[in-house]
């Protein structure tokens, strides 16, 4: 599912989108209201901040949900009664305080579970569990179980975050800082023996090692078993 994240302060887009990559979210940001206009349409949710450089925020929630019936979620630092009404007049199906979601990682666990509800409230004829499959190996985003040839495969939560984010990008050899940085985040101290050693365990797991492609020097990506 794909999600736009407005918001103008890069250090938090980026936790924001970060985050919710490793929910299996394909997320992108952009900075400005005049960029969320443009964008809205090719996404499923928006999840917008109000406080924005060129254009009043209630503004483009209107203007969005004037222009279709995209989900969109308000983030929002005022936590008055009368601003989260006029946020949801706006148009907005939900709103959260910024501060919860940027706590983690509870305040994150609740925005994942807005999304979910929002998207369940307004799709639900579009809202299936979210899958990945390639060849014998089915991967269940939501339920975070993995299968190979109908098998149960037990993976450690680490794992699966790698071995989904690799099987996101199927034609990709993904370098080693990102998987570091979308897996383990942007603040985790650590060699690349980590990744190395969860890689290994992930092949064992499977059961064949050609699953995950290695790229001398560079990085790994999802192979086919």
């Amino acid at each position: 599912m794909r999600v736009l994240v407005v918001n103008e302060e890069p250090a938090v887009a980026e936790s924001i989108t970060a985050g919710l990559r490793r929910h299996g979210y394909d997320a992108e940001s952009v900075d400005t209201g005049t960029e969320a206009l443009r964008s809205h349409d090719q996404v499923d949710l928006v999840l917008l901040d109000l406080e924005l450089p060129d254009l009043d925020g209630l503004e483009v929630c209107r203007a969005i949900r004037n222009e279709g019936d995209t989900p969109i979620i308000v983030v929002t630092d005022r936590d008055d009664r009368i601003h989260r009404v006029l946020v949801l007049q706006a148009g907005s199906d939900d709103c959260l305080d910024k501060r919860d979601c940027l706590e983690i990682p509870l305040g994150f666990r609740e925005l994942i579970a807005r999304i979910e509800a929002v998207m369940r409230r307004a799709r639900p004829d579009r809202h299936r569990r979210r899958q990945i499959s390639r060849g014998s190996l089915h991967i269940d985003t939501d339920l975070r179980e993995v299968r190979v040839d109908g098998r149960p495969v037990a993976l450690t939560r680490k794992e699966f975050d790698l071995l989904h984010l690799l099987a996101r990008h199927p034609e990709k050899i993904l370098p080693r800082r990102q998987i570091m940085a979308e897996v383990w985040d942007d603040h985790h101290v650590g060699s690349s023996r980590t990744l190395d050693m969860h890689v290994s365990s992930l092949r064992g797991k499977l059961g064949a090692g050609s699953w995950i492609r290695t790229a001398r020097g560079v990085g790994f990506g999802i192979g086919h078993g």
